[in-house]
C-alpha cells in the first residue's frame, strides 16, 4: 500500500470521517512516527507507519457493516454526557469500533446504520448524493390538501431555509391525529419536526423506516444486523462508486440529525 493522505487513513481505520479526522490533524492530536503532523496534505503508509491519535495506535479493522433498530429515548452517539442511555450500550457483541452514520434524535426511532468505514460513511452523509430517508410520522389533526402539498414542495424552516420537495402521502387518518410517510433527499437538524411546525401541525410520533433503501424490517427495537451483501452492494454502486469519480471527494459535509 502507498503512502496516502493521513485524513483517509484515520478515515479508513474508523477513528472518524474524514472531515472529523480533518480537525483532529489540524488540533495536533495526530502523530505519525512519534512526531505531531498538522498539516492536511500530509501522507502516511499505514503498514509502515506508526500512526497514533491522542496517544492510542491506530491499526486498521475489516470493514464493518451493520443496521440498528434505535429505540426512542436513546442517544445515537457512543457517549452522553447527560448520562443517557446510548446506542453503545446495545452494541455488545459487534468486535470492531463502528460510529453511527448520521444521528436520529432522542425521541426518533428507526434504522441506523454504523461503520468503521470512513469513504463509507461521507459518501452516505455527503448532501449532494441526495441519499433517500424515509419517515413514518404521526401527526396532531388532520391534514388537508394544501398542508399536504406544501410539505411536498417545500416548507420554510425557522432558519429561513426551504426544505427540498418530498414524496408524501397519507397512510391513514384516526380521530385525532394522521399518519403520513414522507422520504427526504436530505437531513436537516430535526428538519421533520421543524417542518409539522412550519404549517401548524405537531409531529407526535417519528420513526425512520429505511435509509439508502436499507430497511429495519425484521429487527425489533434495539436489535441489530450485519448489513446484507446485496445492501451493502447497491450502496457501493450508487452513491461510492460515483462519489470516487467526481471533484471534491475529499470535503464531505456531516449531516445533522433527523
Amino acid at each position: 500500500m502507498a503512502a496516502i493522505r493521513l485524513q483517509k487513513v484515520l478515515a479508513q481505520a474508523g477513528v472518524a470521517s474524514r472531515r472529523a479526522a480533518e480537525k483532529l490533524i489540524t488540533g495536533g492530536r495526530v502523530r505519525v512516527n512519534g512526531k505531531v503532523v498538522t498539516e492536511l496534505g500530509s501522507r502516511a503508509d499505514p503498514r509502515k507507519d506508526r500512526i497514533d491519535v491522542d496517544g492510542r495506535r491506530v491499526v486498521l479493522e475489516k470493514p464493518a457493516y451493520y443496521v440498528l433498530h434505535k429505540p426512542r429515548e436513546v442517544v445515537s452517539t457512543l457517549s452522553d454526557p447527560e448520562g443517557r442511555d446510548t446506542i453503545k450500550d446495545l452494541l455488545v457483541g459487534i468486535p470492531e469500533r463502528v460510529f453511527p452514520v448520521g444521528r436520529l434524535d432522542f425521541h426518533t426511532s428507526g434504522v441506523l446504520i454504523l461503520t468503521n468505514d470512513g469513504e463509507f460513511m461521507d459518501a452516505l452523509l455527503k448532501p449532494k448524493r441526495k441519499v433517500p430517508k424515509t419517515y413514518v410520522v404521526k401527526v396532531k389533526g388532520h391534514l388537508d390538501i394544501p398542508e399536504l402539498d406544501h410539505l411536498r414542495n417545500g416548507v420554510v424552516l425557522d432558519d429561513g431555509y426551504k426544505t427540498q420537495p418530498a414524496e408524501l402521502f397519507v397512510i391513514r387518518e384516526e380521530k385525532s391525529h394522521t399518519w403520513i410517510q414522507m422520504t427526504l433527499p436530505e437531513g436537516k437538524n430535526r428538519q421533520i419536526r421543524r417542518m409539522g411546525d412550519a404549517i401548524g401541525r405537531r409531529v407526535q410520533r417519528l420513526s425512520r423506516v429505511s435509509f439508502a433503501d436499507v430497511t429495519i424490517e425484521g429487527l425489533r427495537a434495539g436489535e441489530y444486523r450485519p448489513m446484507r451483501a446485496r445492501e451493502l452492494e447497491k450502496i457501493k454502486r450508487r452513491y461510492i462508486d460515483p462519489l470516487r469519480r467526481s471533484k471534491g471527494a475529499d470535503a464531505p459535509e456531516d449531516e445533522p440529525e433527523d
